[in-house]
């Protein structure tokens, strides 16, 4: 499904009270579920990049605010901290996390900025670059719909110097299978993280973007090794138990974690 096509269809509640094995949307209230909406901008150059996260920490983020998006992540993505992806230098790329309390949100987002003098004012370079310099080659979203074992974006409690977060997506081979991992987390993974020194940030089961059906999620590793932290997880007698239950099974058929760092101005 195609993002335009999810929110007209998620304004009217017919897609969320269509899906199977998930509740009725709440009322946005600020303590129902939330939507969070994970972007990745695409630049040409590593100047442009390095300029528009600037534009961001420093103009976009208020702004952002303003409209009702609060807790914004902004990050960098890394070679030396991804050695799996194989990557070949620092990737032209600015990831962006923006919680929403509700599917208006979402479709509201950029009327409220347009309407945002100052906003206008503070980025009228990046914001109307021409056909010939663009700011920005294109950007990708994900649209998530936050778990009901997780309801809401859950911000560090600390914010460590040199900080890292990861991000996760985990790729079902089926609908069903992807339910299944839905209700694995719920019913009793989420906890374990925390335990093991990884606080969750927010989980979230894609309702529009590519490579359905899939779940992301994004936790926090501070200062430490994240190492440590998966040893702890993956050692812990309860993750035993759980990924061992023959009802789990093949749930999981791809798995892409990325290790970000937060840039200057991120509320993340």
């Amino acid at each position: 499904m195609r993002r335009r096509e999810f929110l007209a269809a998620a304004s009217s509640g017919m897609l969320v009270a269509a899906l199977p094995g998930r509740t009725q949307a709440a009322e946005s209230d600020g303590t129902g579920r939330q939507y969070i909406e994970v972007r990745c901008y695409r630049f040409a150059s590593a100047e442009k990049r390095d300029a528009y996260a600037k534009f961001l920490g420093e103009a976009g983020v208020a702004a952002l605010n303003r409209a009702g998006v609060a807790a914004v992540g902004i990050f960098r993505l890394m070679e030396a901290d991804n050695p799996k992806l194989k990557l070949s230098g620092d990737p032209l790329e600015i990831w962006v996390v923006l919680p929403h309390d509700s599917v208006e949100s979402v479709v509201g987002l950029e009327g409220k900025l347009g309407a945002d003098k100052e906003y206008q004012e503070a980025g009228k370079e990046i914001l109307l670059a021409g056909k010939a310099d663009p700011a920005f080659v294109r950007f990708d979203s994900h649209l998530l719909w936050a778990f009901e074992g997780h309801p809401r974006m859950t911000p560090p409690s600390e914010k460590a110097e040199g900080r890292m977060y990861e991000l996760r997506t985990y790729e079902s081979p089926s609908e069903e299978r992807a339910i299944n991992k839905l209700a694995m987390f719920n019913g009793g993974e989420i906890p374990m993280f925390g335990k093991a020194g990884m606080p969750p940030v927010f989980f979230g089961e894609a309702v529009a973007g590519n490579d359905l059906p899939h779940l992301t999620y994004m936790i926090y590793h501070g200062a430490e090794d994240p190492k440590g932290h998966w040893m702890a997880f993956q050692g812990g007698e309860e993750w035993k138990k759980m990924s061992t239950d023959p009802v789990y099974k093949d749930n999981v058929s791809k798995i892409t974690n990325r290790f970000l760092r937060p840039v200057a101005g991120s509320q993340l």
